[in-house]
């Protein structure tokens, strides 16, 4: 990162500083309320209620906080109750129930979101906003897509704290945008976190002759390219072609589940 985007991003430290929540706030119990769990800081599992900080319009919210009450702690003689909020230096992880009954796992990762934080369509201090929330973020709770020998986790970028004037409306598209494109972040038997890629995923299941058979045969549809399609992305060289074709998620659904059942 050069100095003048360094500058620039810890000059606006002040305005970008987040209201700092309560650590105890009170919340009116569900009648449908469903256990989920936190892993603590020593591997202990202590199951509770656990509410989810983020939502469609912002799921990257899940990533930064989680909201919880242990079993232990809930007082049925009251309809409120406090739960506390933990953040991805507390826990090792947590597991929701979210409203449409889904089983969500979440666990603390260091991984530094590099893509989005030089990704600043927005420009200028907006631009510069974004480059800083992401940048900055290494330790935060992404969600496991999949688990085995390859985990993956799905992993949102973090949007600007301020826009104005014309950047209103750009920074408003760009954050639909990191609402329905997130990163896959991938390890393989515990190693390094990386970005998974169209690329990546051909070169990960490799070291395994039934998913590479099946690769190279053509039987997973996510990891073939329409050549009709190539032709018009002009002088993009062929990485670059190939991670604007990718569909990630599916590559996840169809090749890593694959590999992971079958791939020991």
């Amino acid at each position: 990162m050069n100095k003048i985007l360094l500058f620039s991003l810890f000059t606006v430290i002040s305005v970008n500083a987040y209201a700092q929540e309560d650590n105890n706030t009170d919340y009116d119990l569900r009648a449908d309320e469903k256990f989920g769990y936190i892993i603590d800081k020593s591997g202990k599992k202590i199951e509770g209620i656990v509410r989810l900080n983020g939502d469609e319009r912002n799921p990257w919210d899940n990533q930064k906080k989680v909201k919880f009450i242990a079993a232990t702690d809930i007082d049925k003689s009251k309809k409120k109750q406090k739960f506390k909020g933990f953040d991805a230096d507390d826990i090792k992880g947590y597991t929701a129930i979210d409203e449409n009954n889904n089983e969500r796992h979440f666990e603390t990762i260091k991984y530094t979101n590099t893509k989005e934080g030089f990704n600043t369509a927005t420009g200028g201090l907006s631009g510069n906003l974004k480059a800083f929330n992401n940048l900055t973020k290494s330790t935060q709770f992404a969600e496991v897509v999949t688990e085995g020998k390859i985990k993956v986790y799905k992993l949102y970028g973090y949007p600007t704290t301020f826009s104005a004037g014309g950047q209103i409306a750009v920074a408003e598209k760009e954050n639909e945008r990191m609402r329905n494109a997130p990163s896959y972040i991938y390890t393989k038997k515990g190693g390094k976190l990386d970005e998974l890629t169209f690329a990546k995923a051909k070169t990960i299941i490799a070291d395994c002759s039934y998913a590479k058979g099946k690769m190279t045969s053509g039987a997973y549809a996510s990891l073939k390219n329409d050549e009709k399609k190539r032709s018009g992305l002009g002088k993009l060289i062929k990485s670059q072609i190939d991670d604007v074709m990718s569909n990630v998620p599916q590559i996840v659904e169809e090749v890593i589940t694959d590999y992971n059942a079958n791939c020991q």
